[in-house]
């Protein structure tokens, strides 16, 4: 591990042709340093891309990859399901550059990413695997569209890790991770990363991405001059994330590559206890719907078999007919579920998306994206499926025998088809059996 902050130069020549780029030596640890390229190069093979950007924190990969392709006037348009925090980057902190942005409801309709394309469009991004409802994305289909408009897919592929699905083999240009999830795997480190597939040509359309292609402001070559196809992750390299500052440390670098020699065995293992817990609650009474595409009831189920043959990730999203007081009765009986704002631990954790992650949406826009108040998230670890399924069984049976109808169906959920005409909706206080009742 180096930590260090900067590197010794030999003598005056040394440290002139270091920075004048003669010499491709160390010079301070937010350019670049040995331990960080290390990890750099082996995620990039993962992903089968060629190069990698390790960066402080996941939400500055999706930063920084995107602002390495947008600048003031652009516009980026994007999947609506996608995290929290990519969606506030988009709709809050961009509008202040001057790049706008537009959402796309189906992720996997062609027909309406190419409707909501625009001339100064410059980015397309979704996510392999969307946040909570486990929606597979058809990456084939929608960079098909992207390169018919010369414009590079950023497909963020946090959930299915490289392991499960490399988005570039099916023709993304950019992949982000969050490497706080499943590449460290262990809940320690905040980390992301950002892989070039260097397959874009940039130098299709010059005057679009005019920050690779024209000469650089010292009036020297250009980025895609000097650096041919890795001319995307230079760039971001030393103009955005060496400026903009969020480097990561040695040190963090060091427990990311830890983490990554375990990879396959725990996605492996979460993958298939992830589907048995799936299947199990899926039998439960008090259990409406379980979102997770390894079950041949989701709707993306062929598409995860296309993409994740080796499993489909595990995390995925549990709806309760008990609504709120379902959910909070069930979260505050488990005990070897941990509550925890995170995923992709070794540790199984759990969250109701409605009341946390996504608290910021209307209740027009929860029930949308079928988040509703009865709705938990499960990240599922490496411990035994059997223990796991007695600490759900637990919760479960926590949750109270009776529910009322209001209280059920308040917020972003509706009330079930013919309740209105039943006299359910209004009136006085109705009590129904959580295990009669549809939702």
């Amino acid at each position: 591990m180096y930590l260090t902050a900067g590197f010794v130069f030999d003598d005056f020549d040394d440290a002139r042709n270091r920075f004048a780029g003669v010499d491709p030596g160390y010079i301070y640890s937010r350019y670049a340093n040995p331990t960080v390229a290390a990890v750099e190069q082996r995620i990039a093979a993962l992903e089968h891309g060629a190069d990698a950007i390790l960066v402080g924190s996941g939400q500055a990969a999706i930063s920084s990859a995107l602002l390495g392709l947008l600048r003031a006037g652009d516009h980026v348009v994007s999947a609506s399901s996608i995290y929290e925090g990519s969606r506030a980057l988009f709709l809050e902190n961009f509008p202040a550059l001057d790049i706008e942005s537009t959402f796309v409801e189906d992720a996997n309709d062609p027909a309406e990413w190419e409707r909501r394309i625009r001339p100064n469009t410059r980015a397309l991004f979704a996510e392999s695997i969307s946040n909570p409802r486990n929606r597979i994305l058809d990456v084939a289909a929608i960079a098909d569209v992207a390169r018919r408009h010369g414009i590079p897919l950023v497909i963020d592929n946090t959930f299915a890790s490289p392991y499960l699905l490399r988005p570039i083999e099916h023709g993304a240009d950019i992949v982000v991770h969050s490497a706080s999830k499943f590449l460290s795997g262990h809940g320690t480190v905040l980390g992301g990363v950002i892989v070039d597939g260097g397959r874009f040509d940039w130098g299709a359309h010059p005057d679009r991405f005019s920050q690779l292609t024209h000469p650089g402001i010292d009036g020297g070559p250009g980025f895609l001059e000097r650096f041919g196809r890795t001319a995307y992750s230079a760039y971001t390299r030393s103009v955005i994330v060496s400026r903009l500052g969020p480097t990561a440390s040695p040190f963090t670098a060091f427990l990311i590559q830890q983490g990554i020699e375990t990879l396959s065995l725990r996605l492996d293992r979460q993958s298939a206890t992830a589907l048995a817990l799936a299947r199990w609650l899926e039998g439960r009474p008090e259990v409406s719907s379980v979102d997770y595409a390894g079950l041949a009831s989701h709707p993306h189920y062929e598409l995860a078999r296309r993409y994740l043959p080796r499993g489909q990730g595990s995390v995925f999203a549990v709806t309760l007919r008990g609504g709120v007081a379902a959910a909070k009765a069930l979260i505050n009986a488990v005990g070897l579920f941990t509550h925890m704002a995170h995923l992709g631990d070794v540790r199984s954790l759990i969250q109701h998306p409605a009341s946390t992650s996504h608290a910021h949406r209307t209740d027009a826009q929860l029930r949308y994206e079928g988040i509703g108040p009865g709705m938990i998230r499960l990240s599922v670890g490496v411990e035994d499926a059997a223990d796991l399924i007695a600490d759900l069984e637990r919760g479960l049976a926590a949750i109270p025998r009776s529910f009322d109808i209001e209280a059920a169906f308040s917020g972003t959920n509706s009330p079930p088809d013919g309740a209105v005409a039943a006299g359910l909706s209004a009136g006085p206080l109705v009590t129904v059996s959580t295990r009669t009742t549809e939702r």
